[in-house]
């Protein structure tokens, strides 16, 4: 039986989709965040050193990293998959191939680290510190995201935005296992932007996305992707 060891509000979320989409069974182990950090509690250590989330049990086996997740269960389990996921992974040397390996690397490494930046510079001025510091905390992290953070954030937003108008998925007509691993990011992004409209066929992918059964399954047992405000 896989164990998905599921920590609320991460990217455990996409596991679960995947999981769904593929019908296979699975049990869920919740974790919580410190309610004052939002840092995942040190139980998860026990089960990888790393004490982060998702990770999944599986037999004898553990798998940390959600790339390495779906990865793991796309070339493990990826036979399962009918009607449009009966490709999660691409033949290699074709134009979905390559796209896919792209969109898997691309979701963590080009865009969630300027997403968590941008949540975090947006979070330090709400944080206790004296009264006197609190103007210069401020100004300091606006500038960091006007110069630093939104540019970036906005080119990369504009590159999905133009791969999205001409591609049904991340990898083009079929599904593939990088719109699981860009399902987060998707969503994270579309929650951060000033002004998601200007996204339409991110917002189209989203709604598209939201809509499957399983995606929604998903979010029955899982709980909501992104933390409220």
């Amino acid at each position: 039986m896989i164990t998905v060891h599921h920590l609320d509000t991460s990217r455990s979320q996409r596991i679960l989709w995947l999981l769904e989409e593929l019908g296979l069974p699975y049990e869920i182990k919740r974790y919580q965040r410190n309610r004052q950090t939002r840092l995942a509690p040190p139980e998860l250590k026990a089960i990888h050193p790393m004490g982060k989330s998702p990770v999944i049990t599986d037999g004898g086996v553990t798998v940390a990293e959600s790339g390495a997740i779906v990865e793991y269960l796309v070339e493990t389990y990826g036979d399962k998959g009918t009607g449009d996921c009966a490709a999660l992974q691409p033949r290699q040397g074709t134009p979905e191939y390559r796209e896919c390996r792209f969109w898997m690397h691309f979701a963590e490494g080009s865009l969630m680290n300027w997403l968590v930046m941008k949540l975090v510079f947006t979070s330090i001025p709400t944080q206790p510190m004296p009264f006197f510091v609190r103007p210069i905390a401020r100004k300091l992290c606006e500038q960091v995201q006007l110069k630093l953070i939104d540019p970036n954030l906005a080119t990369a937003m504009a590159y999905m935005e133009q791969h999205l108008a001409t591609h049904a998925w991340f990898s083009g007509e079929q599904m593939t296992m990088a719109d699981f691993q860009m399902s987060f990011a998707v969503e994270a992004a579309l929650s951060r932007a000033a002004n998601a409209g200007r996204y339409p066929a991110l917002m189209a992918y989203k709604k598209k996305m939201n809509a499957r059964p399983a995606y929604q399954r998903a979010i029955g047992k899982g709980g909501p992707v992104m933390m409220s405000a």
